[in-house]
């Protein structure tokens, strides 16, 4: 260890990292720098799943080969008048069938009201999305052409594609420069330096170029695609956990350069005071990211796996290209608030000493307090409602979604999203009997067939992927059961969202506990401890707990109005919340036990919270308004997974890990650490522990940066 520490900060050997560093970027940026993703997110289904089967079997049928769109007129006063459907009517014959696949459109048809005409244009697919979006704006041009007064939408399959392409269009830029300008002013504020803030901006931002490189190349050499949504959420991630390892080491540099005149010695002491701390903290969250390839929805797979190399890129860049980047310049790199070799102690100084001092007076009332406090935050999980339509995903709707709502409120409410039913030939009629008697089927059509295979078409009379449509559809997969061998199999929108929804739960029964029992073995062997893991298990459960519900009001205001958090959010939330805000308890408790070592656990613990509580408080808040810049990006999942995130960190910088985390460390004393023994007894170390925080001269000092951290 010794001789890595001085291969890094050693003036003749610390520049090599640098120019490998550069060298390493050139490459990749070279090689496989010009990816983008920009796709929308997929679903990601197994192909056990019964709609994902369907899928495959529909690929046997004629009309494989052909994809649709869907064009509504609907009128802006009345009825639809015979101008305005002759006209269509004429579009019909004319101009679309001329962009159809075979130069044939179907008559239009009307809503019982007479307010919304549906044309239904076959098309074949396009895979080129630029293509598609020509032929898109084609459709869109000759259907509005000299209509007045009727609003006309571009919907179905092909509308979708192409409104969704255009959403994520330039996403991945508009989400990194926001994320870069909040992480710039947060450094410049948290400094106060007009260039120091530069040199950690820098060394992650080059990390997250090449994070994202190296998490697409990963995952491309193992068959899983990355769409925006995982790249988006990876780039923050990298931001945020990076930036948090940089402030805990500049901050740990910053204190040794008091204790040493050297600043290669100072960068030496600060990388074997912080390195541990950031390696668990860093590996936790790799792991615990990991745990999601054990997951059945490709998406989720996929986010574990970019992240986690997203994260271990930041861990390496925080660790060996930093250091050496800050020992390019001298100590006038924090001007004007240089920290002189010498000057006093000054933690002996922070508030935060004397919040722990307070603490530690009444530490039972106080945890209780914290915990009621939590509880009171998280008594919306009460009324939370989960699981959004595809309708509801957007901040802003796009064409595609608009129509879909006109249809649904002109037809009947599941005519936009058909079930699709797939059985074997000599059950067709059997099959569309047994299905026309349910409950919530409105109407059944038997379609194509093959030799073998019959498709059956079916209207329900809930609207697209609510719990009454979710509901029938298992009333159907259930009836075909029973119906000839029992082969009979249900596919189409709600019964792929009804599938989404099983899966996600089934990833979250399996992926929490893995998580939390992750995490637990890793602070066990961080701490050498039992009580203390648990504890703080139990503190970051409860703040996500709180972060949830405080969440779920704040969704329920006039400012989001969102109607449930989507399937996947509680997940990710948890995973992240978990694994990033066990990091603030990490980095204190393990100065709390290198502390505890010399002056007990009570003084130890306030003397850890002293060191580390302005650093942390700082990194806190930034890796909150990190991720409150998911809401940048077009999807209300990734903005309700930011929001919680933001909340939840929030909670854990300020509550948990200032007063809580404490409290039960000065309640459960020495057992904080069982079963090892510490060298010094709380009683042993009342005088020494009381002369180490004792306030020291102040004279000459120059006023602290509002990060100041971790150094003996």
């Amino acid at each position: 260890m010794s001789g890595l520490l001085r291969f890094l900060t050693s003036a003749k050997t610390s520049w090599i990292l640098l120019v490998l560093a550069a060298l390493a970027a050139a490459v990749l940026f070279t090689v496989a720098g010009g990816e983008e993703s920009e796709t929308a997110p997929s679903v990601g289904l197994p192909d056990t799943a019964e709609s994902v089967q369907v899928d495959q079997l529909l690929d046997e049928f004629p009309s494989a080969d052909g994809t649709s769109a869907l064009l509504v007129f609907a009128s802006d006063e009345g009825k639809l008048d015979d101008a305005a459907l002759g006209l269509i009517d004429e579009k019909v014959r004319g101009e679309l069938a001329d962009l159809s696949s075979d130069g044939f459109v179907p008559p239009a048809q009307l809503s019982d009201d007479g307010t919304v005409a549906l044309v239904v244009v076959p098309l074949d697919p396009e895979p080129d999305v630029a293509a598609q979006t020509e032929r898109a704006q084609a459709l869109r041009d000759a259907a509005s052409a000299d209509l007045d007064g009727v609003r006309v939408y571009l919907t179905g399959a092909e509308g979708f594609e192409v409104d969704i392409a255009a959403v994520f269009a330039g996403a991945d830029f508009t989400l990194l420069l926001t994320t870069v300008i909040v992480v710039a002013v947060l450094l410049l504020i948290t400094y106060r330096s007009p260039w120091l803030w530069l040199v950690p901006l820098v060394v992650i931002g080059l990390a997250d170029a090449l994070a994202g490189i190296v998490a697409r190349e990963v995952a491309s050499a193992v068959g899983v695609q990355l769409d925006a949504s995982v790249t988006g959420i990876l780039s923050v991630l990298v931001f945020g956990a990076g930036t948090n390892y940089a402030l805990l080491l500049i901050a740990r540099y910053r204190d040794e350069l008091r204790l040493h005149e050297s600043r290669r010695e100072a960068m030496r002491r600060a990388l074997r005071g912080a390195g541990p701390a950031i390696i668990a903290s860093g590996s936790t969250v790799a792991l615990a990211l990991l745990t999601l390839l054990l997951a059945e929805l490709a998406g989720n797979r996929a986010l574990g796996l970019a992240c986690a190399v997203g994260i271990v890129v930041a861990m390496i860049f925080a660790l060996f290209v930093l250091p050496p980047a800050l020992l390019l310049f001298g100590r006038g790199l924090f001007w004007p608030y240089i920290p002189r070799f010498g000057s006093p102690d000054a933690i002996s100084r922070s508030i935060w000493g004397k919040l722990g001092r307070a603490v530690s007076k009444r530490p039972i009332v106080v945890a209780t307090a914290g915990f009621v406090v939590l509880g009171a935050m998280a008594s919306g999980l009460f009324f939370v409602q989960t699981g959004l339509s595809q309708n509801d995903r957007f901040l802003q709707k796009p064409e595609a979604v608009q129509g879909q709502e006109v249809l649904a409120d002109a037809f009947s409410a599941g005519t936009t999203s058909p079930p699709v039913v797939i059985v074997p030939v000599d059950d067709a009629e059997d099959a569309a009997g047994a299905l026309a008697d349910l409950d919530g089927v409105d109407e059944v059509t038997i379609g194509e067939t093959t030799d073998d295979l019959a498709r059956i078409d079916v209207t329900l009379s809930a609207s697209a992927e609510t719990e009454e449509a979710f509901a029938t559809v298992e009333r159907m997969r259930a009836t075909l059961d029973d119906v000839g061998a029992g082969d009979g199999l249900v596919g189409g929108l709600d019964a792929q969202a009804l599938d989404v929804s099983n899966a996600q739960a089934r990833d979250q029964a399996l992926i929490i506990p893995l998580i939390l029992v992750l995490v637990f073995i890793v602070l066990v062997v961080l701490l050498r401890a039992l009580v203390a893991p648990l504890l703080l298990l139990l503190a970051v459960v409860a703040s996500f707990f709180s972060a949830i519900g405080l969440s779920w009001w704040l969704f329920q205001t006039p400012l989001f109005g969102f109607p449930a958090i989507d399937t996947n959010v509680l997940l990710f939330s948890f995973l992240f919340l978990v694994a990033l805000g066990v990091d603030y308890s990490i980095f204190l408790v393990t100065r709390a036990k290198e502390e505890s070592e010399h002056l007990g656990i009570t003084q130890g613990m306030i003397r850890a919270l002293a060191a580390t509580g302005a650093v942390i408080t700082s990194a806190g808040i930034l890796l909150a308004a990190v991720f409150a810049v998911l809401g940048v990006l077009p999807l209300i999942t990734l903005t309700q997974i930011g929001i919680i995130v933001c909340i939840g960190v929030l909670i854990d910088t300020l509550l948990v890990r200032t007063v809580v985390v404490p409290a039960l460390a000065f309640i459960t004393k020495d057992a904080f650490w069982w079963p090892r023994t510490p060298k010094l007894r709380d009683a042993d170390a009342a005088a020494q522990g009381a002369d180490a925080l004792a306030p020291a001269a102040t004279a000459g000092v120059d006023p602290e940066p509002v990060a100041v951290g971790a150094g003996r």
